[in-house]
């Protein structure tokens, strides 16, 4: 069976067993602070578990897509060096929310195995949790399974998906290569995972760990179960390693034709195929490379996979061209990978290309590393550094070493390396998660869209994260309620403040954020004291709250605009909505022009003035994907959705369950602030409505008319009047500059008459009065031109500062580096600077000290020449 033939008999065996299919969440987790990216099929289900959401089924079945390769789950270093190690891969898994329990997960994972597989019994192994008797029993007794292939183990069967959430005993299910594969069972002294291969993972969902690492009973026991595509396809296709199986072989296959490479049993191949994969699906699900979270491990891997390409002799751009060889394997599975295709090829080849150039800086840096080298062995952090900051390969690094009759310092390479995966462990967890503090079943009713006013009774105290019994004057902490109008944090929009009050306190309101499905509001108490039960009234600051409304609906718009402007595979990547502006992050390769931004701005405002009604609709999420919604980035959603249209004729269809203007024309003005690039491929605009387009308006009429009073114009003549004095000033630059290249020109040819001579050397130092940077350089090259071989060394002093240029003639460069000048005499004078060998600049600031320093420099000259 191929891989895709496994994946859909797996989803129609479970569907045929009343379980519903649940499409692949995306690689980013959706509120969900505890994760980088999802990296098992449970995630989307997490609350579910937890009790603190519910969905219209009780069974469920799926195929995520997954990634490990940063955080606590990082397998990125094994990658291509194992048979099962990988950054992406697909977890097929079977679920059960309070339905059924142990018996039927084992009864439907050995009737799919040897039924609809058609698998061997005797070619597989178990294995249970030491205290689960009641598994072993079933396995025995109901499966009829033999007690001596059942391992009995300790923590390698309890699982859980990290320090905290939901977990349980398990029951593994392995299965057995042959004998001519060494190693032995799970649990016995020979064992190796290299012939037993785990092939599932029945999880028995019982428990609910908290940050204090203490187990609650779930409100319903549940099953989790989790079954690696690749690995069942290597057992179906009768291979050993996943990297022999169908999918992998034809992006090996197509990466060798590409890079020309005959061997296909080459690691860097596997390296390649696997991270295509992993690279394609999270720019698919709004991930770039970037110099941070989520970004910076794409780019690793991208840069990794290239690393890996170049080993293989590529020459130029190649990893973008496998998309559509992934398209073609994956596509059916996962529409939305074939439909982003133009983009991932868009992104993939820019950050190939700018890698490129980081070589070029990464040879710089290599360069000024060997010329403050005083040993044989370069350090171990600049290797490190050229490594990790540049995404220079170190193997490059060491053949530059060897040619040169250096070694690198590959422990302290190694000791950087892992300071740098233990920062990057501990970035997987990058807020306080709240989950496990609350022991809440249900969601808090949010009653803010009708209305800024309300009540609600206290239901959780929180202080630091704990739950306390109560808040008191002066303390603060957060307050969970029955209902409220606050809105919590989540889709951009930021968190309400305001006040809540009850008959003996007064607490103010500073964020709203969500825990679940709960609203957390963050409070200081101004007066009593707060504990469960206390019924509160709730109060939305109203001003804060409207200013927020209205910018969040013009980025509803904005984005609309944007992509009638620049196409339509512009898609949000992020955004920020609070009562001062809109920021609106989105997938775009260019910077946008004036007259772009103009346009999409006029679209807008032609919206607004349009005052058309906001409608939202709950629906159905096929529903709603189905009428043309389209989804925020990074968002999780339930099975029903608030789907928000606005402007004529449906302008703008969203999901989106923030708080909204009444009618557009209440966000009045749209104005764009500014517009950017933030990551390879990735630009941000920001603007302003209501009151604060006004003011940005005001303010820009209070500017014009200050320069039409600096230029003595008017608001219908300040153009011109800019336009003439810009030229008459380029004209007076161009004077400047040609009166300071004659300058040049004259006082180099009489500085070289005061060189001396040194071991046959001529040696010249000089101050040159009025030059600057530039006219310094021009009177360098005069003095090189002039002396034909020869050390000079130049210095212009403007005011406190002095400026230095350093120049060895090449034909001494073997003997004499000019970077090495000018850092031993940049430090003399209190500054620092270097270069290359021939051309060095740099500065200082003890003025009194020049005039002796420069003399000096036929001394130092004769000490390089020993």
């Amino acid at each position: 069976m191929k891989t895709g033939e496994i994946r859909e008999a797996f989803l129609d065996y479970f569907e045929a067993h009343a379980h519903t299919r649940v499409a692949s969440s995306s690689l980013v987790p959706g509120n969900d602070p505890t994760l980088l990216f999802t990296n098992a099929g449970m995630n989307q289900f997490k609350d579910v578990f937890l009790g603190a959401e519910s969905r219209s089924y009780y069974r469920a079945a799926s195929s995520q897509r997954c990634v490990r390769a940063g955080g606590k789950h990082n397998d990125l270093e094994n990658v291509g060096y194992t048979a099962r190690h990988h950054t992406f891969f697909e977890m097929l898994g079977n679920f059960s929310f309070g339905d059924y329990f142990k018996r039927d997960a084992i009864r439907f994972a050995w009737e799919f195995l040897t039924g609809t597989l058609g698998l061997p019994p005797e070619k597989f192994w178990v294995t249970v949790h030491v205290s689960d008797d009641e598994a072993e029993r079933i396995w025995i007794e109901e499966i009829g399974f033999p007690e001596e292939r059942i391992s009995r183990l300790d923590e390698d069967n309890f699982w859980q998906m990290g320090d905290t959430g939901p977990c349980g005993p398990c029951s593994e299910i392995f299965f057995d290569h042959g004998d001519h594969v060494p190693g032995g069972p799970p649990g016995s002294e020979g064992e190796d995972l290299d012939r037993y291969i785990e092939i599932w993972n029945l999880v028995f969902m019982q428990y609910n760990r908290d940050a204090a690492g203490e187990f609650h009973p779930l409100p319903k026991p549940s099953v989790d179960t989790g079954m690696g595509l690749e690995r069942i396809a290597a057992v179906m296709q009768q291979v050993h390693s996943n990297y022999e199986i169908d999918l992998f072989q034809a992006l090996i296959n197509e990466t060798a034709r590409i890079l020309r490479v005959d061997d296909l049993e080459e690691t860097s191949l596997r390296v390649i195929a696997d991270h295509i994969r992993s690279c394609a699906f999270l720019v698919t699900d709004g991930v770039l490379p970037g110099n941070e979270g989520r970004g910076y491990v794409l780019r690793r891997i991208i840069r990794r996979a290239v690393r890996h390409g170049n080993k293989l002799g590529a020459q130029g751009p190649f990893f973008y061209k496998l998309v559509s060889t992934l398209v073609h394997e994956m596509g059916d599975a996962y529409p939305e990978l074939t439909k982003a295709q133009p983009q991932v090829e868009r992104a993939l080849l820019i950050e190939e290309e700018q890698f490129e150039r980081t070589l070029d800086n990464g040879m710089q840096i290599l360069e000024e590393a060997l010329n403050k080298l005083d040993g044989k062995e370069i350090p171990g952090d600049v290797v490190f550094k050229l490594y990790d900051t540049y995404g220079f390969p170190t193997d490059l690094t060491n053949d530059i070493a060897r040619e040169r009759g250096l070694s690198l310092d590959m422990e302290g390479y190694s000791a950087a390396m892992a300071q740098q995966r233990s920062r990057s462990q501990e970035s997987g967890s990058f807020k306080v998660d709240y989950n496990g503090a609350l022991k809440l079943e249900g969601s808090t009713e949010f009653t803010g869209y009708e209305s800024v006013e309300g009540d609600g009774v206290v239901r959780a105290v929180l202080r630091d994260g704990e739950e306390v019994g109560e808040l008191s004057a002066d303390e603060s902490g957060a307050l969970v309620l029955d209902r409220t109008p606050f809105y919590g944090e989540s889709g951009g929009q930021v968190g309400d403040s305001g006040y809540l009050e009850g008959a003996h306190v007064k607490l103010e309101v500073t964020d709203t954020t969500k825990a679940s499905n709960h609203h957390l509001h963050h409070v200081k108490v101004l007066s009593g004291s707060v504990k469960c039960g206390d019924r509160l009234e709730a109060r939305v600051d109203p001003n804060v709250r409207q200013a927020t409304r209205l910018n969040h609906s013009a980025t509803h718009l904005l984005h609309a605009a944007l992509r009638r402007v620049l196409g339509e595979h512009v898609q949000q990547k992020g955004s920020l909505v609070d009562s001062r502006r809109l920021r609106f992050d989105f997938s775009h390769t260019e910077a946008l022009s004036a007259q772009q931004l103009r346009d999409i701005e006029a679209i807008v405002n032609e919206q607004v003035r349009g005052n058309t009604a906001v409608r939202t609709r709950l629906m159905n999420m096929d529903d709603a994907v189905a009428a043309g919604a389209m989804a925020l980035f990074g968002e999780k959603y339930g099975d029903e959705v608030r789907v928000l249209s606005m402007g004529e004729e449906d302008f703008s269809v969203e999901l989106c369950g923030g708080t909204h203007a009444d009618r557009t024309g209440d966000i009045g003005l749209l104005r764009i602030v500014s517009e950017a690039g933030i990551a390879s491929g990735v630009r941000r605009i920001e603007g302003v409505t209501g009151r604060g387009a006004l003011d940005l308006v005001e303010a820009r009429e209070a500017n014009l008319t200050a320069v039409c009073d600096a230029v003595k114009g008017t608001a219908d003549n300040v153009l011109d009047k800019v336009t003439a004095l810009r030229g008459e000033n380029r004209d007076l630059e161009k004077e400047i500059a040609r009166l300071k290249q004659k300058l040049a020109a004259g006082t180099g040819t009489d500085l070289t008459a005061g060189a001396v001579e040194v071991q046959g050397i001529k040696v010249l130092a000089a101050s040159v009065e009025g030059a600057d940077a530039k006219s310094l350089r021009d009177t360098l090259d005069q003095c090189k031109n002039k002396l034909g071989s020869g050390v000079i060394l130049l210095a212009a002093v403007n005011g406190d500062k002095i400026a230095l240029a350093a120049g060895v003639t090449k034909d001494l460069t073997d003997r004499i580096k000019a970077g090495d000048l000018m850092r031993e005499y940049a430090d003399r004078l209190g500054g620092k600077g270097g270069g290359k060998p021939d051309m060095a600049q740099g500065g200082g600031v003890d003025v009194q000290a020049l005039p002796e320093v420069l003399q000096s420099l036929p001394i130092w000259v004769s000490s390089q020449l020993g």
